[in-house]
């Protein structure tokens, strides 16, 4: 592990920078290709959203120094991303890129898997790999939980699982969705369920450099996009009523478009606004805000990246939604992961976006107040942070990629 690491932290910077040299893969002809068929669209009543009350946001950012990421476990084979099923059961989960899942129970790291199967899972690429996991809303009586890997031909996978106790039947497979990836890189990764009780799926642009198959813009592919589909219902998924593109202009499980590659996005458990770490090309890092039920919305890749132009000219009459937050790579960092919205036990945190960036490892914050949006950076870590996470109680979490967990806390 010691001779890998460094080259894999190579690899990763230089995949997610967008050099100008692109991967040296022969492109594939960009197909998607879901599993659902449009007469397995129906419109059923949608899940009530829900949030959870919280006490009033801080006014302004707390004296970072007095605060510190505390280790909480370590071992794991570069980690990139840490989840909680809410099921009173207190259980960190930890994905290791290669194909695993692996449980953190009583603060002991189990020697068992939870899943493992990285015979199935394409990681060769630095931006490939097993990359996220979703419990199930109702995991506590519905064991279902729900995965983004990329196989061994490098095309992403959305599969449903079934879990029994600390482990897994990776026989228990299903897959919900295929997509074919031009490239090796800008696979996205991120899935989580909203507070509508539907799935958000993150997809990146399909990969190289600067967007070359237009995929950004191009509202009938599945990359370069935001998905929302109802798991709970069709087979193997259906289309949610109120999807910006259920009845044309595009396909009917995007949620969002105009991405690069949304290396993860949360929503705020109080709000339900939906945050949107987006990892730019060769300048800027950005993050975007959508207000919940905001369908359709465009954040403008390729014409910009952050609030700069990148290329082409918008068509007149264009609506496209800009960041709220930024950063240049001049000021440090290369790649940006997205965080939470802290609302945990400490006052004088709440309703603060904790974000950071794979290769500084600074921490940033993002606060909304009445004069707009306010980011600062609170903590140099030294970390490669591939990862935050979120436990139930609202305590936020990160992943170093060297292999282990911290948590926010005095």
């Amino acid at each position: 592990m010691k001779l890998i690491l460094p080259v894999l932290l190579v690899l990763f910077v230089t995949a997610c920078a967008g050099l100008k040299t692109p991967p040296p893969l022969t492109p594939k002809a960009p197909a998607d290709t879901p599993s659902v068929s449009s007469s397995q669209t129906f419109t059923p009543a949608p899940p009530t959203a829900t949030v959870t009350p919280a006490p009033p946001n801080a006014a302004s950012f707390p004296d970072s120094t007095l605060y510190k990421w505390t280790q909480v476990a370590s071992g794991f084979d570069s980690p990139v991303d840490i989840q909680f099923p809410d099921d009173s059961s207190g259980r960190m989960f930890v994905l290791e890129q290669v194909g695993r899942i692996r449980v953190v129970e009583n603060g002991q790291l189990l020697e068992t898997p939870f899943l493992d199967i990285t015979g199935r899972v394409g990681s060769t690429g630095n931006e490939q790999g097993l990359l996220g996991l979703a419990f199930h809303p109702n995991f506590k009586d519905n064991p279902y939980f729900y995965i983004n890997y990329t196989d061994n031909n490098g095309d992403t996978v959305i599969a449903r699982f079934q879990a029994a106790g600390n482990t897994a039947d990776p026989n228990s497979e299903k897959i919900l969705l295929q997509v074919d990836q031009p490239f090796a890189n800008h696979n996205g990764g991120e899935m989580i369920f909203g507070p509508d009780g539907y799935l958000y799926l993150g997809l990146g642009d399909g990969g190289s450099q600067g967007d070359p198959n237009g995929n950004g813009q191009n509202k009938d592919v599945l990359l370069a996009k935001i998905l929302r589909i109802d798991v709970d219902r069709g087979d193997p998924y259906a289309i949610p009523n109120d999807n910006p593109f259920v009845n044309g202009g595009g396909r009917p499980e995007v949620w969002a478009y105009g991405l690069r590659n949304p290396w993860r996005f949360s929503f705020d458990r109080a709000t339900g606004d939906l945050y949107i770490a987006d990892v730019g090309q060769d300048t800027w890092e950005e993050i975007n805000v959508a207000a919940p039920n905001a369908p359709g919305l465009n954040f403008g890749w390729n014409y910009y990246e952050g609030s700069h132009r990148y290329a082409g000219q918008p068509p007149a009459g264009i609506s496209i939604t800009m960041p709220v937050a930024e950063y240049s790579h001049a000021e440090g960092g290369c790649a940006v992961t997205g965080g939470y919205v802290y609302r945990g036990a400490m006052p004088e945190w709440q309703g603060i976006y904790l974000y950071g960036d794979f290769c500084s490892g600074k921490v940033w914050g993002l606060i909304r107040s009445q004069g707009g949006w306010q980011s600062q950076i609170l903590f140099e870590t030294g970390f490669n942070i591939t990862s935050f996470g979120q436990d139930p109680s609202g305590e936020i979490y990160l992943a170093d990629r060297g292999g282990a967990i911290y948590r926010l806390g005095k």
